[in-house]
């Protein structure tokens, strides 16, 4: 029975007949045309002017402690309004979402500045996660190395608005990846 709670898998997300809905204002197709126009005036009601997307259909999975899961889609098919319901910033319209941890988006974009340098940078992005300065200076060569900055030179030393926009997001990914993120 003691093997069987060690290898017990704990659910850190779980996405239970998930749908998200948007609503935009004023974006029903053909606003301009006449026959829009007609439609505008002899429609009286709630939902005049309004559009609505169902950007995420019926989604349930269980992601477990310490399990990667990737989410592959076209533009537009939903991954991050997915992740945005599940780190609580967007409500469900359907179906419910749970979460054992502290959410986490993958977003360091805010605190860094293309003045600053890449060192600098790294500082300030970990900072702006909740990382320690100890757990920055410990992590701060995995990030150089991940990110790749320094294979053609010794570019973490420069300010980010010397990187090509490449170089930019890898610094930003290998920042926002240092953390040990819940969920």
């Amino acid at each position: 029975m003691a093997d069987e709670t060690k290898s017990a898998r704990i659910p850190t997300v779980i996405a239970d007949d998930l749908h998200i809905v948007y609503r935009v204002n004023g974006a029903k197709s053909g606003k301009g045309s006449a026959t829009a126009a007609l439609s505008r005036i002899l429609k009286r009601g709630d939902d005049r002017g309004v559009r609505t997307v169902h950007a995420v259909r019926g989604v349930s999975f269980v992601a477990y402690r310490g399990e990667a899961i990737g989410l592959i889609g076209s533009n537009g098919s939903g991954k991050s309004t997915l992740l945005r319901a599940i780190a609580g910033l967007l409500p469900a319209e359907r179906g419910k979402v749970y979460t054992d941890g502290q959410p986490s988006l993958l977003g360091v974009n805010a605190a860094l500045m293309n003045d600053l340098t890449g060192e600098r940078n790294i500082i300030l992005g970990g900072l702006a996660m909740g990382m320690s300065r100890e757990e920055i200076k410990s992590r701060y060569q995995e990030i150089v190395d991940f990110s790749g900055i320094n294979e053609k030179g010794d570019f973490i030393t420069l300010p980010m608005r010397t990187y090509s926009s490449g170089m930019a997001a890898r610094l930003r990914f290998s920042i926002a990846a240092a953390k040990d993120h819940d969920v």
